[in-house]
């Protein structure tokens, strides 16, 4: 890595890690951030971090001074107020706007100050709400405001044409190009006038427009060009009639990305609305933003609503209220966050001492360099791996692009990497990093050529925003985001690179066992697959009756139409109505379960329990019943009476619910799967499984886990090694080969008959396990099951298994089999 550091150090160096600051980056980084070590943080466009002594600053600044609700006149109050004001002249300050035409409305976030305007715009028939196809969720739902007014709402497309702004030295409607999308309108046909024929031209002296365009974008980085302020606000984008122009437009910057790096500067690009969040720029307030607004336009606003501190005087029994006229005290409902405010310039201190200018030079710096690395990746037969979006070619170098990389990624043959198998992944790397469409559809489906047909197909297929669909019919449905911030540094963009390098590109993988798998697909029919293995036997019988809480292990078990009898047959679940497992409650892998048949009883433990919970498996259910949603499975369930729940909710520190199955409302599979098996969506009963009946796990398979965990930890890694019981299997076998259970499709143990389900997809619940009764999360076995065990995004460990006397549901026509450890595992490949 040094090498590579020197190299970029000699072409970099003059804009990288703020030479002329008082520390450079790497000193910040170990000094203030420890908690980053070990973490590769690449979401500032997500969420800037704010750094220790920025907290410790606030703290003491909370605790050694005494602030007060500021709608008052007292000390406290007027210290309060102090703050706040100073606080508004740094944020104007920060956007180089003069107090004399601007005001700073303190708001919840940007997405409350887009409302804001939204809500209080003059609207009329003959408006036009103008926004540019790259733009965040919250600027398009100004719209909604605008249709319900009766006004026009366009979207376009805004392309620039560098070339010609060299040319000619100053703006001009020349350099962009516009194109139009179809006009919207609601309760008439008729449109405004302004909005056609692509002209900004207005039929009203009063009328007034409004045009919404970010400064960056928050999907692709693209920076619009500010000029845009003045071509629009004058009437001179695109070619406009001759005659006079009446009417006018008002400009809105949407600078909630942007201004971290390159926040708009209003003495230059005199925008009317520009708003921001705090969160954004140095990580600390949130829930804190602002509208910087022009006096002239908020003159203009319609507020309907009062509330305290809006009003000079009013009486409750009569339609009498007076408004204050202060801007800020009409426009701000409620008591603002004070103490928020009051904690901003601990933050603005560490910008001003780095300068933004500075910290763009730095952030780019770090992106340009891993761009060109990620445009450099091939694949062994030279097809590139990293789709970038957003960025022309020529501009790879260019030191003013954005410091934020969307993309996605593609496998030798041409398919994709889905998004969710990135993120997945580069959870076990330590690395953090955004993925979906970021909440901003238009740009989203500019990059990525979806159609409208495409995203209402995609809808009706069940995507929406934040799910797992992440390609469907060959395309993506979002892209992976990494951004920069003012304390990334090279090490964090080797350490991605590296995460690139190592989990995507594709490349002869040695092997001496001859289980070592492609690095994109598994090879589940191998060389070995048609030879007899003997002597596969029946090791271990594990039964789990509550979802998430401990098994017991038995030497022999009775089948039932859903697998095993009475496994996964109770859950618990939140009082949000979310169904509670260990990756959301550790607590969970504490409680122990025992199931005694003769006696007909589930015995439950706890250590923070002193009594041991005895449940009937026939009675002490209060018959309730009720449907619950586990992973998409709708299930009939019957609870319990409020000492059991009480007993569950002191065990876990959260109030919960028990409850147990009583039926599983399933759909019918018509359709089989890869290499002919079964799909997922089965036929066969399922209790609270997550998707087949029963897990098995080979203890072959696990041992060559181990060889490979075991080869890592020589490289200065946690020494972990894992048994079969980490995977929460129901049967492990032993005597077979590793990860011959891939290729089973049939099996039989004694008289049962089992259908393979195919391969089981691991997530960080293999992670947890118990140590001195506290549960510890590791990256391992994950991260080195994710290096050989990958296909299509899964990481595939065990098979899952269905019995077949279960098909037809009914557990009354089931003849009841029983499996015993010892038994013969007799398998099939056909």
């Amino acid at each position: 890595m040094e090498q590579s550091r020197e190299e970029f150090l000699e072409q970099f160096g003059g804009d990288y890690g703020y030479p002329d600051a008082p520390r450079g980056v790497d000193q910040m980084r170990a000094a203030d951030f420890k908690r980053l070590q070990g973490t590769v943080y690449l979401d500032h466009a997500g969420a800037a971090l704010y750094s220790e002594p920025q907290m410790a600053d606030v703290v003491k600044d909370l605790t050694s001074n005494f602030y007060g609700n500021p709608h008052s006149q007292s000390d406290s109050s007027m210290a309060a107020t102090d703050q706040v004001t100073a606080a508004r002249h740094q944020v104007l300050k920060y956007f180089n706007a003069s107090p004399r035409d601007y005001k700073c409305i303190f708001t919840s976030g940007a997405t409350a100050a887009l409302k804001l305007v939204g809500e209080c715009f003059p609207w009329s028939r003959e408006s036009c709400y103008m926004y540019t196809m790259e733009n965040h969720n919250s600027v398009l739902g100004i719209r909604e405001y605008a249709l319900s007014k009766g006004a026009t709402a366009l979207a376009v497309d805004i392309e620039e044409d560098k070339g010609l702004e060299k040319n000619h030295g100053s703006p001009s409607s020349g350099l962009f190009k516009i194109s139009r999308h179809s006009n919207q309108r609601r309760g008439g046909d008729v449109l405004s006038q302004n909005c056609q024929n692509g002209s900004l031209s207005t039929v009203s002296e009063n009328n007034w427009n409004l045009f919404a365009f970010p400064s960056e974008c928050n999907f692709s980085g693209q920076k619009f060009n500010l000029n845009l302020v003045k071509l629009i606000k004058e009437g001179n984008l695109v070619g406009l009639p001759s005659q006079q122009q009446q009417g006018q437009w008002m400009v809105l910057i949407d600078a909630a990305k942007g201004c971290a790096t390159e926040p708009p500067n209003l003495d230059v690009y005199p925008a009317d609305f520009v708003v921001c969040s705090f969160y954004k720029i140095f990580g600390y307030p949130t829930g804190l933003g602002a509208l910087i607004i022009k006096n002239e336009a908020a003159s203009l606003l319609n507020k309907t609503y009062f509330s305290g501190g809006t009003v000079a005087a009013s009486i409750a029994d009569i339609d009498f209220v007076q408004k204050r006229k202060n801007i800020e005290q009409v426009l701000e409902d409620g008591t603002i966050s004070f103490l928020s405010i009051a904690s901003l310039r601990h933050g603005f201190k560490i910008i001003e001492m780095l300068t933004t200018s500075a910290i763009a030079r730095h952030t780019s710096s770090l992106a340009t360099y891993v761009r060109k690395k990620m445009l450099d990746m091939k694949h062994r037969n030279k097809k590139n791996v990293c789709i970038i979006y957003g960025l022309e070619p020529s501009k790879v170098a260019d030191l003013k692009t954005s410091p934020t990389i969307t993309f996605n990624l593609k496998r030798e043959d041409g398919t994709w990497f889905g998004y969710r198998e990135v993120e997945k992944l580069a959870s076990l790397s330590g690395i953090h990093l955004r993925t979906g469409c970021f909440c901003n559809p238009g740009a989203c489906a500019k990059y990525l050529g979806l159609s409208h047909s495409d995203l209402v197909s995609n809808f009706e297929a069940g995507h929406v925003c934040w799910d797992d669909n992440d390609v469907i019919k060959g395309k993506p449905t979002g892209a992976v985001r990494i951004s920069f911030g003012y304390i990334s540094t090279y090490q964090d963009a080797e350490e991605f690179l590296k995460f690139l390098q190592s989990c995507f590109v594709s490349k002869p993988i040695a092997s001496s066992n001859g289980h070592a798998l492609s690095m994109n697909t598994l090879n589940l029919v191998d060389n070995q697959s048609q030879q007899v293995v003997p002597d596969v036997r029946l090791k271990s019988i594990i039964i789990y009756p509550v979802k998430s809480c401990q098994g017991f292990s038995v030497q022999s078990w009775p089948l039932a139409a859903g697998g095993l009898k009475y496994d996964r047959e109770w859950l618990l679940q939140g009082s949000g109505g979310e169904i509670l497992t260990q990756k959301k409650v550790p607590e969970l892998a504490s409680i122990r379960t025992l199931i005694n048949l003769e006696l007909g009883k589930l015995f439950v433990e706890s250590p923070k329990r002193k009594d041991k919970l005895q449940i009937s498996l026939l009675e002490n259910l209060i018959h309730l019943t009720a449907e619950v949603d586990v992973y998409g499975q709708r299930y009939e369930v019957e609870s319990y009476d409020e000492k059991v729940n009480t007993w569950f909710s002191e065990a876990i520190g959260r109030h919960c619910t028990f409850m147990r199955c009583s039926s599983s409302k399933n759909s019918f599979c018509t359709s089989t799967g890869k290499n002919g098996r079964l799909c997922r969506d089965t036929r066969s009963k399922l209790n609270f499984v997550n998707e087949g009946q029963l897990l098995l796990i080979s203890e072959e398979s696990v041992s060559d886990l181990n060889s490979r965990l075991s080869s890592s930890n020589g490289n200065g890694k946690q020494h972990v090694l894992v048994d079969a019981m980490r995977f929460r299997p129901n049967i492990v076998i032993s005597g077979s080969t590793p990860y011959r259970e891939d290729n089973w499709k049939r099996l039989h143990i004694g008289d049962a008959y089992f259908t393979s389900m195919g391969g089981c997809n691991r997530c960080q619940m293999i992670n947890l396990h118990q140590n001195a009764g506290q549960v510890i999360k590791s990256k391992e076995p994950l991260a080195t099951l994710a290096s050989y065990r990958r296909e299509k995004g899964k990481i595939l460990f065990g098979v899952l298994l269905n019995y077949e006397d279960g098909l037809n549901g009914q557990e009354e026509t089931v003849a009841e089999r029983w499996l015993q450890v010892g038994q013969e595992v007799h398998a099939s490949t056909e």
